[in-house]
């Protein structure tokens, strides 16, 4: 079946806020508290769909003192952790956004995809905050909402939650692993659920490439 397709590329950057949902900490699921920046490059493969790639740099933080529960209060740990992450994916309009009419266009999306971090493994010190002893990556999936709409006729502006549930508990210490038994015995909290982190920001895209066309995909 032969469908109008938009060969349209988009590069641009994204700005916001990141928090984590670990053992340490607000356990809000949206309470960004650490700056996050990045770039993102989308292929718009047709007016409701475009394979999106990104990377996105953030230094996240959680303190036991901002958690609502008494028992995290009185124990007292905080962590700060860098995330670097690259994601790869597709983007899914909920209706067609053709941005080749020339008319002022916006549409809810979804994204998700496969999303690999790097972030410094940790165990929690003597003074309840956390030392740093190596750098390791994991996958995460990332589940993201947003709405887009154009701003002028090569300008486009979003704004975005997005959820990353990760394969790891060690963002924030709780779960420190290796060959040293005495990182074994500092282990704390639900090792059963993994940490998740969330971005909250903005995104500008700049549209560039040829016009529609007709194609099979």
């Amino acid at each position: 079946m032969q469908i109008a397709s938009s060969q349209t590329f988009e590069l641009g950057g994204f700005v916001g806020g990141t928090n984590v949902i670990t053992d340490v900490g607000n356990t809000s699921y949206i309470n960004p508290n650490s700056l996050a920046f990045g770039g993102v490059f989308k292929w718009n493969r047709s007016q409701r769909h475009s394979f999106r790639f990104s990377a996105i740099i953030a230094n996240t933080q959680a303190d036991d003192a901002d958690s609502k529960e008494s028992r995290r209060q009185q124990r007292g740990y905080s962590f700060e952790n860098n995330i670097k992450e690259f994601s790869a994916g597709l983007e899914y309009t909920f209706w067609e956004f053709n941005l080749n009419t020339g008319a002022p266009v916006a549409a809810p999306y979804l994204y998700t995809g496969i999303t690999y971090f790097l972030n410094q493994a940790t165990f929690v010190d003597g003074q309840g905050g956390t030392t740093q002893y190596s750098q390791i990556g994991a996958f995460a999936i990332p589940m993201v909402l947003g709405y887009k709409a154009t701003l002028s006729t090569k300008l486009i502006g979003a704004l975005e939650i997005g959820a990353r549930y990760t394969f790891t508990d060690n963002i924030d210490g709780s779960n420190p692993s290796g060959g040293d038994n005495q990182l074994l015995d500092l282990k704390f909290g639900n090792q059963n659920n993994n940490d998740w982190y969330v971005f909250t920001g903005i995104t500008f895209s700049f549209t560039f490439g040829r016009e529609p066309c007709y194609c099979n995909f």
